[in-house]
């Protein structure tokens, strides 16, 4: 029987197994050719334990902690293919430029639109479930630690919106139309509204792969693979086939499996992740005890 807390390790299990499926995949649809779990994560799991372990530390949102935790794993593991953006806000904070975020404005004039904070901002989503109004702030207050758009704020948001409604959605009772109607309700009016209307086309007829990368993207823009993360988790079912379908778009295929598994994993529970996946993620006894922390310390939030 699925339980929150099953839903809560499910969405962080569900983070690292997309995450570790990787971009070697890419063009493989059947889910029995994909191959073995490989043996790492990469930057966007140790992102999300980050969050997740600041989040359970200090009882919520709490700035300091969460850039130092974020900074720390980076300073401990430079290695988990971070890209070039990131690590770049890293180092002139370990320089003494800490500041409230905004650092991506000297490398870029307005602001970093990456995936970076999307593909972290699960825990936020889980946490905050019930309150949309929270879970927004503390969505966009994690993404500005290292992104300042407005793209990959609200990039943010909508990743930890589509979390949230995994939640609350009953087993069995998931309506695609109506997650999507919650997911623009939710939106600000914008480019990710007008991507959320092309997922709702979509799924009248399943889009070819060549029509969903042309329409949605697969790249390292948050408007180019959360909505894209969102339309392979609702236009499949199951865990494993939406995961499958998710890293098998190519491109940044790591982040849009890893943003895809938080979604899927919080609906469908641990229970349902295969075996020969769930058994063999780096990190594993982690990420279980992450999410038992997290599901505690959401049962002490006052409502």
């Amino acid at each position: 029987m699925r339980t929150k807390e099953s839903q809560f390790i499910g969405s962080l299990i569900g983070t690292a197994i997309g995450d570790s499926l990787s971009a070697r995949i890419e063009g493989i649809t059947d889910v029995q050719s994909l191959p073995k779990m490989g043996p790492r994560y990469t930057d966007d799991t140790v992102m999300t334990l980050a969050v997740a372990e600041s989040l359970i530390e200090r009882k919520g949102y709490d700035y300091w902690d969460m850039t130092d935790r974020l900074v720390r794993n980076y300073e401990q593991e430079p290695w988990r293919r971070y890209g070039t953006d990131i690590p770049r806000i890293f180092r002139m904070m370990q320089s003494g430029k800490m500041g409230f975020g905004m650092l991506d404005r000297q490398l870029y004039s307005e602001g970093s639109f990456g995936n970076g904070a999307a593909k972290r901002v699960s825990p936020v989503g889980l946490l905050y479930h019930d309150n949309p109004r929270m879970m927004r702030e503390i969505a966009y207050h994690t993404a500005g630690i290292t992104h300042s758009n407005d793209l990959a704020l609200e990039g943010a948001a909508l990743q930890a919106c589509a979390v949230a409604l995994a939640v609350l959605t009953n087993p069995g009772e998931l309506k695609a139309h109506e997650f999507l109607g919650a997911l623009r309700i939710f939106t600000k009016p914008g480019p990710y509204q007008e991507k959320l209307k092309i997922i709702m086309q979509f799924l009248t007829e399943r889009a070819e792969k060549t029509t969903v990368l042309q329409e949605l993207g697969n790249g390292n823009e948050a408007l180019h693979s959360v909505p894209t993360a969102i339309y392979a988790f609702l236009v499949n079912d199951g865990f494993e086939n939406a995961v499958a379908y998710a890293v098998s778009l190519g491109g940044d295929s790591d982040t849009i499996g890893a943003m895809c598994g938080a979604i899927a994993g919080a609906y469908y529970g641990r229970e349902t992740i295969p075996d020969r996946w769930k058994e063999k993620v780096e990190n594993r006894e982690h990420l279980i005890k992450m999410g038992k922390q997290l599901w505690a310390v959401k049962q002490h939030l006052v409502p």
